[in-house]
């Protein structure tokens, strides 16, 4: 009884804390974030969505999403299966360089970007050429979300592929499989959740990257802005409602990628208790 006792109290008190941190941290920011935003009224906020500006950085935000997550779809699924099925001198070389936009700093990744392909670059001159523009313009932007997301579609699929081992990817092999059959009727059923769920990290993570975009973007209004970038350069002149009212359409697209992980982790858990 009374280690059942000393167990409740327990369980209350970090209940307690975890609700007490989550108020503090998240809930408020939050109805701060909407108080504020609507601070001027709906027909303010809607203005201020709906500013030429706000649109544009808006689409800015999406396009690069949709670029990182493509991409980095297609990295992850490669890198995942060449770690865990192959045997090759170097595996943990690529391991580690896989990990490494979570240890670099996004300003430091931005900036090895700007020496890369900037004036001073032994690249630039070629570039410059042919007419293609990387540091402030949309490529830049581009690239600088796909560094800092690459490794978590990858991360997500690469235990998942472990824990399956080869033996069925041979056993359909001997049987006379090619390698894309393989990959989608025994590979594929393994990893879809996984890969599921890595795609809604990657998206969250791409549509709040502000440190490296930062650097690259050259804060161009109208051109290469994200909705991150509009949001400081609304903060920074005094537009404390627009920049919130900015700051909510980040919120929405969070609930939204949110409710995502929800399903996906509910529906692979459900199909995996089946399989049990």
């Amino acid at each position: 009884m009374g280690l059942r006792k000393e167990n409740r109290i327990l369980k209350y008190s970090l209940i307690t804390i975890s609700f007490l941190f989550l108020g503090i941290f998240l809930i408020l920011p939050l109805v701060y974030i909407v108080t504020t935003a609507l601070k001027s009224g709906i027909s303010g906020y809607i203005k201020a969505v709906t500013d030429e500006y706000a649109v544009k950085a808006a689409l800015l935000t999406l396009e690069a999403t949709a670029f990182a997550v493509v991409i980095n779809t297609i990295f992850g699924i490669a890198a995942a299966w060449l770690v865990t099925k192959y045997a090759f001198k170097g595996k943990k070389i690529l391991s580690t360089f896989i990990d490494l936009p979570v240890t670099v700093s996004p300003i430091i990744a931005g900036l090895i970007y700007v020496l890369t392909f900037g004036r001073q670059s032994s690249l630039y001159p070629i570039l410059d050429r042919y007419g293609i523009q990387i540091i402030f313009a949309v490529p830049g932007i581009v690239l600088a979300t796909i560094f800092v997301t690459f490794p978590f579609i990858s991360r997500e699929l690469i235990p998942v592929l472990t824990a399956q081992g080869t033996d069925e990817e041979e056993a359909a092999a001997i049987m006379g499989a090619g390698t894309g059959t393989i990959f989608r009727k025994v590979t594929f059923p393994h990893i879809k959740w996984a890969l599921l769920y890595g795609v809604v990290l990657c998206t969250a993570r791409a549509m709040g990257e502000f440190g490296a975009v930062s650097v690259l973007s050259g804060h161009l209004r109208g051109k290469t802005n994200t909705l991150p970038l509009y949001i400081e350069l609304l903060y920074q002149g005094y537009d404390f409602t627009g920049a919130f009212a900015a700051s909510s359409l980040l919120v929405i697209l969070a609930v939204v990628v949110l409710i995502l992980r929800l399903v996906i982790e509910k529906r692979g858990k459900k199909e995996l208790d089946l399989n049990r």
